[in-house]
């Protein structure tokens, strides 16, 4: 008997036994990636909300997911279920709990055939394997989360092959990047607030000052000098790669920085006009190449949170004919 298939719906009733505001840390689902990386600690916060702590190869240390298994995962245990990930930004302090935080993703959620996958991106992990002058291979958070989150979420969470992906700020580039270098691997993706070129004027030196918000003040350990090592800027740079994302559906929103109805007032940033410049030079190059992507470019609107909350739910019909809902 599979193990699994029985494991998590007691676990569930634990918890629901016990009360949601108690933990119930299950042994981890017996599941192992293609290169090894395997789940060290489960523990259900709820009837819906698991976290997992993975080992990764592709980190060279452990990496957090946040899973919100759709409503009826316990009562169905043979059946699979498609999966939406949702990628978060730069120097978020909460890491990969921050979705489910900071927006209604959860409730949002409850009656959507979907299991969302919300994993850790580091402080500023780029969602991009790192060049470090060549001298490590890790951390490589492509690798984690393409085959390791991804492998081990299918074998041993019932996630489907109908796979979204959807991304704030840089979570927005990663969502873009990892579509076009993993074609096919995602029917849908939605960057809100991205920075999909990263070769646009000005946005090699922004991509440096979110390094160092992180504390990463070496930024020619993720893809060298932006002029000297344009081969590598280039190869991870969806706009250059337009092409490859031909077949995806796609989704692209911003704000332009000034105070708009969902901040208080008097607010604004510098983040959210140089990610509109990234985005626009993004879409106008689908646009003359041919590539349908729905665009929502809203006008006024900081770089943050409320923002993103309603792009979700915006960008949600694209999100779901990509997962076949």
């Amino acid at each position: 008997m599979n193990r699994r298939r029985w494991w998590g719906p007691l676990m569930l009733s634990m918890v629901a036994l016990l009360g949601s505001s108690i933990p119930a840390v299950a042994a981890p689902a017996q599941v192992t990636a293609d290169n090894g990386a395997k789940v060290v600690e489960e523990t259900w916060l709820d009837a819906r909300t698991v976290d997992l702590k993975i080992s990764s190869p592709a980190l060279g240390t452990t990496g957090m997911v946040r899973l919100l298994v759709p409503t009826g995962w316990a009562a169905q245990p043979a059946r699979t279920w498609p999966a939406l990930y949702l990628l978060h930004g730069c120097c978020e302090p909460v890491d990969y709990r921050s979705w489910d935080q900071f927006t209604d993703v959860k409730a949002f959620t409850a009656d959507k055939d979907a299991l969302v996958v919300m994993p850790t991106g580091g402080p500023a992990g780029m969602y991009t394997k790192w060049w470090n002058f060549g001298l490590k291979s890790t951390p490589d958070w492509d690798t984690f989360h393409t085959l390791e989150v991804r492998q081990i979420v299918e074998r041993g969470y019932r996630a489907g092959t109908r796979r979204a992906i959807a991304g704030l700020s840089i979570g927005g580039y990663g969502a873009l990047a990892y579509s076009y270098k993993h074609k096919g691997m995602f029917t849908a993706a939605a960057s809100y607030s991205g920075v999909p070129n990263t070769l646009n004027q000005g946005a090699p030196l922004f991509i440096q000052g979110i390094l160092a918000r992180a504390g990463i003040f070496n930024y020619l350990e993720l893809w060298g000098d932006s002029w000297g090592m344009r081969p590598i800027w280039s190869a991870n740079n969806p706009f250059d790669h337009v092409d490859d994302l031909r077949g995806t559906t796609l989704y692209i929103s911003c704000g332009n920085g000034k105070t708009g109805p969902l901040d208080p007032p008097g607010q604004s940033d510098f983040f959210e006009p140089e990610a509109l410049a990234s985005s626009v030079s993004f879409t106008d190059r689908l646009k003359a190449k041919g590539i349908p992507v729905t665009v929502d470019y809203y006008g006024d609107g900081t770089h943050s949170w409320p923002y993103w909350q309603r792009a979700l739910r915006n960008s949600w019909p694209v999100l779901a004919g990509g997962l076949g809902l």
